[in-house]
C-alpha cells in the first residue's frame, strides 16, 4: 500500500499543525516518513477546472484535481459536505470514503474467518 498526499493537502495539515499544536510538527514529520508518503505534483489549472464540474466548491475541486492526478484506488477524506455526502454524485476511478470505509473494505477483502 503506498500513501499519496497531495500538496495543497499537505501544506494544509502543516499550517494546522503549526497554528494549533506546533510543538508536534516533530511528530508529523516522523509520521509522514514512517508511512513513507508520497505527494504529486500541482494539478494544471485545466485538471482544477475538470475536477470542479465534480466539487464546485474551489478548494475541494483543487484537492480532487490532486487526488486524479495521482491515480488512487481511495481517496480518503473527513469532509462530509464536499465529498462525502455528494459522493453519489462524483464521478471517479476510485473509492471517496472516510479511513473506518477504508479499513472496512480492507477488513471485508482480506479477513474471511
Amino acid at each position: 500500500m503506498q500513501l499519496i498526499v497531495g500538496p495543497t493537502v499537505l501544506r494544509e495539515a502543516d499550517e494546522v499543525v503549526r497554528r494549533k499544536a506546533p510543538a508536534s510538527l516533530p511528530l508529523l514529520a516522523q509520521l509522514l516518513e514512517a508511512g513513507q508518503v508520497e505527494t504529486r505534483s500541482t494539478p494544471t489549472p485545466k485538471q482544477i477546472e475538470s475536477a470542479r464540474s465534480q466539487v464546485a466548491y474551489t478548494p475541494d475541486a483543487r484537492v480532487l484535481a490532486e487526488a486524479i492526478c495521482a491515480e488512487p484506488d481511495w481517496f480518503v477524506t473527513h469532509d462530509k459536505e464536499h465529498f462525502l455526502k455528494a459522493k453519489k454524485g462524483i464521478t471517479l476511478s476510485f473509492e471517496i470514503g472516510t479511513p473506518g470505509d477504508l479499513l472496512q473494505t480492507f477488513k471485508d477483502e482480506f479477513y474471511h474467518p
